[in-house]
């Protein structure tokens, strides 16, 4: 691959009157663990949503592996794709929500087969067979057959993980995965993070959890009020920021 997996060029959004991303420009490479940090409202779940175009960006531009985000470029102008065409791209991106946004009538083994069966139409039992070592590879393959409330708020947030990665996604986008769980149940969320990483895989991570990005990310890259205030290595960003705004945030944090 010569190009980033991930490639922001002046990305702009705004809800109404209120610009929420200013024109960011980030990268991300393959097999790059990104994690954004920052405050409340400073524009980084919006920014996740605009790569997966669950958010229309309304200026700038968004590529992933190469491709437009959302649209085709016909000489200057840009198309927007068909939403058949949009769908399609975006079942090559994971995406992983604060809320676990499971199926409610199906059981864990259901709700990671459901989507290679229906949009990328797998074989049943093929689909079965990977979803089975999906949850294995979370650390629920005893909880096949529970239905979502059956499970803990971490052991939910596992099956979501391992239903993204049934579609053999080429980037994993997490927003926030573990703000809506009981501290105890965090952890085990983040065990399986860090085990994707270590495999690989490419992430971008919304994350107020310090300690894994430290631990985890390549890259931390601090925003606020919309922009990329600051961005480099963990060591860097958390040990000697260069920017004050990002020295004021962590030390609220610390």
């Amino acid at each position: 691959m010569n190009h980033p997996m991930v490639s922001a060029i002046q990305v702009r959004k705004s809800f109404g009157n209120v610009p929420v991303l200013k024109g960011i420009d980030f990268q991300v490479q393959a097999r790059e663990v990104v994690c954004l940090i920052g405050p409340s409202g400073s524009g980084k779940s919006t920014f996740l949503r605009c790569i997966n175009h669950l958010e229309h960006i309304d200026g700038g531009a968004l590529y992933v592996d190469g491709e437009l985000v959302g649209y085709r470029r016909r000489g200057d102008y840009l198309r927007e794709l068909r939403e058949s065409e949009i769908a399609a791209k975006r079942a090559q991106t994971g995406m992983v929500f604060q809320r676990f946004n499971l199926f409610a009538h199906m059981t864990a083994l259901q709700n990671v087969m459901e989507a290679p069966i229906q949009v990328l139409r797998r074989p049943r039992r093929e689909a079965t067979e990977a979803a089975v070592a999906l949850l294995e590879r979370v650390g629920l393959g005893e909880r096949l057959g529970y239905y979502p409330h059956e499970l803990s708020g971490g052991q939910q947030q596992r099956v979501a993980i391992a239903r993204a990665l049934a579609m053999q996604p080429k980037l994993m986008l997490f927003d926030e995965p573990t703000s809506a769980l009981d501290p105890e149940l965090v952890g085990e969320v983040l065990d399986v993070m860090r085990d994707l990483a270590t495999g690989g895989m490419t992430m971008i991570v919304v994350t107020h959890e310090m300690r894994f990005a430290r631990d985890v990310a390549d890259r931390v890259v601090f925003m606020d009020n919309g922009t990329v205030v600051e961005t480099g290595h963990p060591e860097q960003i958390f040990g000697h920021p260069s920017h004050e705004r990002t020295k004021a945030f962590l030390s609220m944090i610390a």
